[in-house]
C-alpha cells in the first residue's frame, strides 16, 4: 500500500511533539518531508534563556538530532523558507528551489516578534529574542560588555535581561506598564519580581516609555531616549515586547487568516487537507504563546492523520518564568471584581507570596512567588472547575494540608489525577509519566527523561517526577542518583557542574555564594567535589585547595588502622630496574619500614611508615628517581601492563612500551575517581585489561579499545570502544575518552557508573566517531597537564606544607607533673 505524503512547513516544537505522536501511534502511515527556515534540527525554545546566560549549549537544547529523523525516515530540508505552495498541484517549494508533493499539509510558520515603530529601529545593534540565531547575536554583543537596554518586562523580556547580565553587561529593563509581567502576575508579586531582579544589579524602569534608539554616528546603536526626555546609554536594545502570528504564508495561498490562520476544533484551515499548528494558529478568537496549548494541538492533528476524531476546545494556560533562582507560577484570571474573593498568604522573610482568586467557589486563578510546588495541584482545580468549599480554610497552605494530617509529599503527588500536568514545558501529565514507568521497566530520573521528557527543560518539575517515582515504584526507587550532592545545596552533581562552567566559577566560595550554599563553608562531601570540578575545568586558574582534599590525598600516602602510611612509589608500566631495587630495600631498612608487598598493579607498596618519616622516605626516593605512585589519588594509578613482542612469543605489539607512553603521558591527572589501565600484548590478556576503567588489548589489526570495567565491589566486564591501527591513535582515543570522563564525571563516580549515566553509544560516538571533538577533548588534556604533572613528593621535600608532618607540640608527662 502507497504511503500517503505529508509535508510540514515548520520545525518547532509544536510540530515535534505532533510528529511524535503521529509516530507513536503509526510509523508507516506518511512520507514526512519538513521545510524548516532555520539551518538546524529541531530545540526547545524554552530553553533559550539558559542558552543565553551561558548555562546550557545548543547541544543541550536540540529536541531531535539528525539520527531522529533519519531513524524515522522523515526528510528534514534545512534553510529551505517556503516560498510557494500550490494547492491545487498539492506542491510546496522552497526559495532555494526544493519541491516536495503533499497529500497533507501542515502549516507550522509560528510567530514573529512585534517591532515597536520607533525611531532608530532598523540601527545595527537592535535585537529580537526569538530563536538560536538571537542568542547567538546577543551573546555576540555581550562579548564586548556595555550596557544592554531590554524594552519589555514580560517574559521573554526578563528572561533576556537575567541571561544578558550573566553574560556580563550592564542591563537595564524598560518596561510601559507600572508592575512587571502585568498580564500574568499581579501588582503584588510584579513588585517582589522587580525587587529581585534589582538584587542582581538589573536596573528596571516601569512607567518607561520609549521615545528614540539614539544613533552613534555609525549606524549603531548609542543608547535611547525616553519620553521624559532622559536618555541612557547603551550598546545594544533588545525589543521584547510581544508576538504576533506569522500568517503570511497562508494569506497567500488564500486560507482563511485574520490575526492568525483560523482553524475550527479539528485544526484544519479552510482547505480541509491543511492542518495549521502552533504560534500562527488562531482558534475560537485566540491565538496561544505557551508550549502547552500548542501540544494539546499537536496531539488533535496526530489523531485526525490517522482518520480520528480529535478536537481542540481552547486551553487553560499557566506560565513559568525560566530564569536560575525565581520561582514564580501563574495561572488563569486574577482581576479584581465584585463578585471574587481572593485568599492571599504572605511570608515577607522568606520571600513567599501566594493569591488565589474565588468565584462561586471555584478558583479562576492563582498568583505564586518563591513557592510554586503546589502550582500544578490548584492548576488542576482551576481547570476542572473543582468546588473548593470545604478546604476553603486550608486551601491556600496547599496540597499537604488537605484532609486534616498533613500528607507527606509523595502522597500529595500520589493523589494528583492522571491528567494532571507535571511538565509545564514539554505538556507531560502525570498519567504519561507513571504510565512510561510501568509500561517501559524506568527505575530513575533520567530515565522519566530520557522516554517522556519531563524534567528535562527548565528543571523546575524535577521534585514532582521523583516523588512520582518513588509513590509508583516504592522500596524499588533508588533516589541515590538524583539526591543533592550534600545537605548543603540541593542542586546535584550535574547541575553544579554545569553551572560551574556556565556562570564561569572559579573559586570555591565564589560557587558557594553563586549557587546559594546553605552552609558558610561547605562540609566533607561538597568540598572536595568541588575543588575537583574547579581544578578540571579551570587548571590554568583555580589553585588546587589543601584543605578540600582528603587526608590521603593531603599527605600523598595511604593512611592504614594503626595511623601509620603506605608509599607507594611509581614504576612506569610495572617495569623496574635493580636500582631502583636497591633504593627501596635501603629506604625499608633505615626508616624500619615494617612490611613491603608487591601490588595487584604491579608496584611495590612500603607500608607501617610513621607520618614524620615521610618527608624524608619521598627525599630517599626521589633521589633514586622515583615520583609518587599517587597510590591514594583520584586520578591515574597504574597502567598495568604484560611483557608484550619484547619477551612473550604470543605478543602481537609492544604493550609494554605503550603502558609506559601511556603512564608518562597521563600521570599526575586528578580525575572524578580512580583510574586503573592496562595493556595486554595479545588476546590471551594477562595484563586483565577487560576488567579496568580503561584497557587496551593487543591484536593482529591494532589495538582494540576497552572501557568501563569493574573489578572491587562491582564485578564487570569492559565495553568496547573501537578498534585503531597505530599506537599514536591508541594513546589519542584514551587521553579523549579519560578527558571526556573528566569533564563530565561526577565526584567518586568510577568510570562504568559513568558511562551507564552517559550512554555507551554516546562515548563511542564522541571519541570513535566524531574526530572534532575526539581532538578537543585531547588537546584539553595535553593543556591541563601542564600544571598537573608535578610530583607532590618532590614539592613536599623542597617545604610546601611542612607543617602537615610535624607534631602540634610534645608533651612530657614529667613536665604535666
Amino acid at each position: 500500500m502507497t504511503k500517503q505524503k505529508l509535508v510540514v512547513i515548520g520545525n518547532g516544537m509544536a510540530p515535534g511533539r505532533m510528529l511524535e505522536f503521529l509516530f507513536e501511534k503509526d510509523r508507516d502511515a506518511y512520507d514526512v518531508t519538513i521545510f524548516n527556515a532555520e539551518p538546524r534540527v529541531n530545540y526547545n525554545r524554552l530553553m533559550l534563556s539558559p542558552v543565553l546566560s551561558g548555562e546550557k549549549t545548543y547541544e543541550d537544547i536540540i529536541t531531535h538530532d539528525d539520527q531522529w529523523y533519519a531513524d524515522h525516515g522523515v526528510t528534514l530540508h534545512k534553510s529551505a523558507r517556503v516560498s510557494e505552495v500550490d494547492r491545487e498541484a498539492r506542491t510546496v517549494t522552497s526559495e532555494n528551489g526544493i519541491t516536495a508533493a503533499y497529500d497533507k499539509l501542515v502549516i507550522a510558520t509560528g510567530s514573529n516578534p512585534f517591532i515597536i515603530p520607533l525611531p532608530g529601529k532598523d540601527l545595527e545593534g537592535v535585537l529580537t529574542y526569538r530563536d538560536l540565531d538571537d542568542v547567538e547575536k546577543m551573546k555576540g554583543a555581550a562579548a564586548h560588555g556595555g550596557r544592554a537596554i531590554v524594552i519589555g518586562g514580560g517574559l521573554l523580556g526578563l528572561e533576556a535581561a537575567a541571561g544578558l547580565k550573566m553574560q556580563g553587561m550592564e542591563v537595564t529593563v524598560l518596561h510601559l506598564m507600572p508592575t512587571l509581567m502585568e498580564r500574568q502576575l499581579d501588582p503584588a508579586a510584579g513588585y517582589l519580581l522587580e525587587e529581585e531582579f534589582k538584587r542582581r544589579g538589573i536596573d528596571v524602569r516601569t512607567k518607561a516609555n520609549s521615545h528614540e534608539i539614539l544613533d552613534n554616528g555609525a549606524g549603531k546603536v548609542a543608547g535611547i531616549k525616553l519620553d521624559d526626555g532622559s536618555e541612557i546609554e547603551a550598546s545594544i536594545v533588545v525589543m521584547a515586547v510581544g508576538i504576533r502570528p506569522s500568517g503570511d504564508l497562508a494569506k497567500s495561498l488564500g486560507l482563511e487568516v485574520n490575526r492568525g490562520i483560523m482553524v475550527s476544533d479539528d485544526m484544519r484551515t479552510s482547505d480541509a487537507d491543511v492542518f495549521a499548528l502552533g504560534e500562527c494558529v488562531e482558534h475560537g478568537g485566540m491565538c496561544y504563546g505557551l508550549v502547552a496549548p500548542l501540544y494539546e494541538m499537536a496531539g488533535v492533528i496526530a489523531d485526525n492523520l490517522l482518520g480520528g476524531s480529535s478536537e481542540y476546545k481552547g486551553s487553560v494556560t499557566a506560565t513559568k518564568l525560566k530564569v536560575t533562582g525565581v520561582d514564580l507560577y501563574s495561572a488563569g484570571d486574577f482581576a479584581e471584581a465584585e463578585d471574587r474573593e481572593e485568599i492571599v498568604l504572605r511570608d515577607a522573610s522568606a520571600g513567599v507570596y501566594k493569591r488565589l482568586v474565588l468565584k462561586d467557589n471555584k478558583i479562576i486563578g492563582a498568583v505564586l512567588y518563591g513557592e510554586t510546588a503546589d502550582g500544578p495541584w490548584f492548576f488542576d482545580l482551576l481547570k476542572k472547575e473543582t468546588d473548593v468549599s470545604e478546604m476553603r480554610e486550608t486551601l491556600i497552605f496547599g496540597q499537604a494540608y488537605q484532609g486534616g494530617a498533613p500528607l507527606d509529599p509523595t502522597a500529595a503527588v500520589a493523589a494528583l489525577p492522571d491528567d494532571a500536568e507535571i511538565c509545564g514545558c514539554n505538556g507531560v501529565c502525570k498519567g504519561t509519566i507513571v504510565n512510561a514507568i510501568h509500561e517501559k521497566g524506568l527505575t530513575g530520573l533520567d530515565d522519566v527523561r530520557a522516554h517522556t521528557k519531563a524534567s528535562a527543560s527548565c528543571g523546575t518539575c524535577t521534585g514532582l517526577v521523583e516523588q512520582l517515582l518513588v509513590a509508583t515504584l516504592g522500596d524499588a526507587y533508588d533516589p541515590a542518583a538524583v539526591q543533592p550532592m550534600c545537605g548543603c545545596t540541593d542542586l546535584g552533581h550535574g547541575d553544579v557542574r554545569r553551572l560551574i562552567k556556565a556562570k564561569e566559577l572559579k573559586t570555591i566560595p565564589e560557587v558557594m555564594q553563586e549557587l546559594e550554599w546553605t552552609s558558610s563553608c561547605g562540609c566533607a562531601k561538597c568540598r572536595p567535589a568541588l575543588n575537583y570540578y574547579l581544578v578540571a575545568d579551570w587548571p590554568d586558574e583555580y589553585a588546587d585547595d589543601y584543605q578540600s582534599r582528603f587526608i590521603n590525598e593531603r599527605v600523598h600516602a595511604n593512611i592504614q588502622k594503626d595511623g601509620t602510611y603506605s608509599v607507594v612509589p611509581r614504576m612506569w608500566g610495572g617495569m623496574t630496574s635493580s636500582k631502583e631495587l636497591r633504593a627501596i630495600a635501603d629506604v625499608v631498612d633505615k626508616y624500619d619500614i615494617p612490611a613491603v608487598k608487591c601490588t595487584g598493579g604491579q608496584r611495590i607498596d612500603m607500608l607501617g611508615i610513621k607520618k614524620e618519616d615521610l618527608p624524608g622516605v619521598w627525599a630517599d626516593l626521589g633521589e633514586a628517581g622515583f615520583v609518587s605512585g599517587q597510590a591514594y589519588a583520584k586520578g591515574l594509578r597504574t597502567v598495568k601492563t604484560c611483557v608484550g613482542t619484547d619477551w612473550c612469543r604470543f605478543g602481537t605489539q609492544d604493550s609494554t612500551g605503550l603502558g609506559i607512553k601511556l603512564e608518562k603521558f597521563m600521570w599526575g591527572s586528578w580525575t572524578p575517581a580512580k583510574l586503573k589501565l592496562a595493556v595486554s600484548g595479545c588476546p590471551r590478556n594477562c595484563a586483565e585489561a577487560t576488567c579496568k576503567d580503561i584497557g587496551i588489548v593487543c591484536v593482529d589489526s591494532g589495538y582494540e579499545i576497552h572501557f568501563a570495567g569493574a573489578a572491587g565491589l562491582d564485578i564487570k566486564g569492559t565495553e568496547i570502544l573501537g578498534n585503531v591501527t597505530t599506537e599514536e591513535e591508541a594513546l589519542e582515543h584514551v587521553v579523549a575518552l579519560a578527558q571526556m570522563y573528566r569533564e563530565q564525571g561526577f565526584y567518586l563516580e568510577r568510570i562504568y557508573k559513568w558511562a551507564k549515566r552517559i550512554g555507551v553509544e554516546e562515548i563511542r560516538r564522541q571519541i570513535m566517531d566524531d574526530a572534532a571533538m575526539r581532538k578537543r577533548y585531547f588537546d584539553a588534556f595535553v593543556f591541563s597537564q601542564k600544571f598537573a604533572q608535578v610530583d607532590p613528593w618532590s614539592e613536599r621535600v623542597s617545604g610546601k606544607d611542612k607543617h602537615e608532618f610535624k607534631p602540634m607540640a610534645t608533651l612530657s608527662m614529667e613536665a604535666a607533673e
